[in-house]
């Protein structure tokens, strides 16, 4: 294939994206889209408001909430009283949510198999080369 290495990388992580979600809805995970991880992403270690993970995501509050309101019809997320203040309610992973967590590391895990340090190595020093090595630590990729 005769495609520049962004083209490349992009299109291989869509391909894989899809063939996780395809496994996620085939073991009962049906209407989880790859945008909802970008926000459990910021659920599994805390329990942001609406307009922290709209900062967090680098989108406005109410496309958080739209995102937190698909994810709580399925099942995935609870919001819950902050536990100082109770006009504050928080977003949580439920335990339908944190088997999804552990469903889709199992998932990636899996798919990893098949993958070579080699193009591991190499998509890691494209994030170094364009700057997106620590956005990726501290969970700051902004939603696609």
């Amino acid at each position: 294939m005769d495609l520049d290495l962004a083209t490349l990388a992009h299109l291989a992580g869509a391909s894989a994206n899809d063939a996780i979600l395809r496994q996620l809805h085939e073991i009962g995970h049906e209407g989880v889209r790859v945008s909802h991880g970008y926000v459990i992403q910021h659920l599994v270690e805390g329990s942001p408001t609406v307009s922290e993970l709209g900062e967090l995501l680098g989108v406005t509050q109410q496309a958080a909430s739209k995102q937190l309101l698909e994810l709580e019809r399925l099942g995935y997320v609870a919001r819950v009283p902050d536990r100082v203040d109770s006009r504050v309610r928080r977003a949580e992973l439920t335990g339908r949510g944190r088997r999804l967590v552990d469903d889709s590391r199992r998932v990636r895990r899996q798919l990893d198999v098949h993958g070579d340090d080699a193009a591991k190595r190499a998509l890691i020093r494209l994030l170094e080369a364009t700057g997106g090595v620590e956005n990726v630590r501290q969970r700051r990729v902004p939603m696609a």
